[in-house]
This record gives C-alpha cells, sequence and structure tokens, in this order.
C-alpha cells in the first residue's frame, strides 16, 4: 500500500489524503456504512498558526461555517483516483475535481463563501467519526494575473474528528501541493503554510 510522506511545512494530519485517494479496503460499495443524513451544518473557530489564506495572520482566529449538503459518491472517488494515478498528475486532479459537483460550501464571516467538492465520512471508536473535505482553493484575480509561488499550491484539504455528539476539532489547509515521490510508492503533501489552520471548538448546528 501507498505510504504518505510527512515533508517538512506540512502537518501529518493530512495523511488522510491517503483515505481520500489510495486505501481501498473496506470500501467496496457493499461494506459501505450508511452515510449521515445530509444536510450537515458546523461552525468552528478557525486559528492560524502559519501563512495559510482565509484566515488572519499567526495567532488569530475567527469562526468558519462548513456546509456539507451532499456525500461524494463511490465513483467520484474512484474518479479522482483515476485522474491522479499512476503518474500523480496533480494537475488532472485538480481539473476532475473542479469538474465534481458541488458537495457543500465554506464561509467565513463577511465573505461570500465558496464550493467545496469532495466530502466523505469515516467511522471512528465510540460512535464518533471523521469527516474528510477536499476542493481545489479559490484563486483570486490579482493572484492568477500575477503567477506567484502560491499558484503552485491548489488545493484545500480539511480534516474534522467529531465525537459522538458531533463535537470535536480538526485541521485546514488551504494552501497545499499533492505529488508522487520519484518511486511513485509514497504520496507527498506539501502545506504553503508553515503549519495548517486549526480547527477549535467544532459543533454541529441542528
Amino acid at each position: 500500500m501507498m505510504r504518505v510522506t510527512v515533508l517538512r511545512r506540512v502537518a501529518s494530519v493530512f495523511g488522510i489524503i491517503g483515505l481520500f485517494l489510495i486505501c481501498a479496503r473496506g470500501q467496496a460499495a457493499g461494506q459501505q456504512p450508511t452515510p449521515s443524513p445530509t444536510p450537515q451544518h458546523f461552525t468552528a473557530f478557525a486559528i492560524n498558526m502559519g501563512t495559510a489564506f482565509g484566515v488572519p495572520r499567526t495567532g488569530q482566529s475567527q469562526t468558519v461555517d462548513i456546509v456539507i449538503n451532499r456525500w461524494s459518491t463511490q465513483a467520484e472517488r474512484q474518479g479522482l483516483i483515476d485522474a491522479f494515478l499512476p503518474k500523480g498528475d496533480a494537475d488532472k486532479l485538480l481539473k476532475a475535481l473542479q469538474k465534481t459537483r458541488p458537495v457543500g460550501h465554506i464561509q467565513f464571516p463577511n465573505t461570500l463563501g465558496y464550493d467545496l467538492h469532495y466530502a466523505r465520512e469515516v467511522p471512528g471508536e465510540d460512535g464518533g467519526r471523521r469527516i474528510l473535505i477536499a476542493t481545489d482553493r479559490r484563486i483570486g484575480f490579482r493572484e492568477a494575473s500575477e503567477q506567484p509561488r502560491t499558484m503552485d499550491y491548489p488545493f484545500t484539504l480539511i480534516e474534522m474528528r467529531l465525537n459522538k455528539d458531533n463535537e470535536g476539532e480538526g485541521k485546514m489547509s488551504v494552501a497545499t501541493k499533492i505529488s508522487l515521490s520519484k518511486d511513485k510508492q509514497q504520496l507527498e503533501l506539501e502545506n504553503y503554510g508553515s503549519e495548517p489552520v486549526r480547527l477549535n471548538n467544532i459543533h454541529k448546528i441542528k
């Protein structure tokens, strides 16, 4: 099985991409657990621990709303895997992700928010669960025209770890590069910021 390499400036929590793209055990159609009903609306405090986009500078925080209107299908998941493997083509993965029907949206205060394109949940212990989210990082007109180095980090990745009461914590990387190692045996994730954004006090809005 392909391993996930943790690079410098990369949070190990985003080994979730190993689940997102690679780990297939227990994922056959007949083995899928019944998904939670949608829509699901979560709120959290986002604390910027590095230089990531979308939240204030290091140490500052603000609220964030994450809404999931549907879960990604197994066919959508497989389509993303096929786009990325076997060559580790991040551009094809990005295009495939952008073509999928939105699964929900994420919004910070005083912003319009933007679409999420992938969301799956994984059962956890004691009735809890992990929610894995991926999308293309929104790129503004100025960034697209100036072509800074951040254009090479086009993915947003989110992981939320929730208990049975739908409360918990998570992490979010809003400028991430996904690639394969030279030997094609390891998945490498690099975060443009020194650390991902922490998501504290997550809770589900009923």
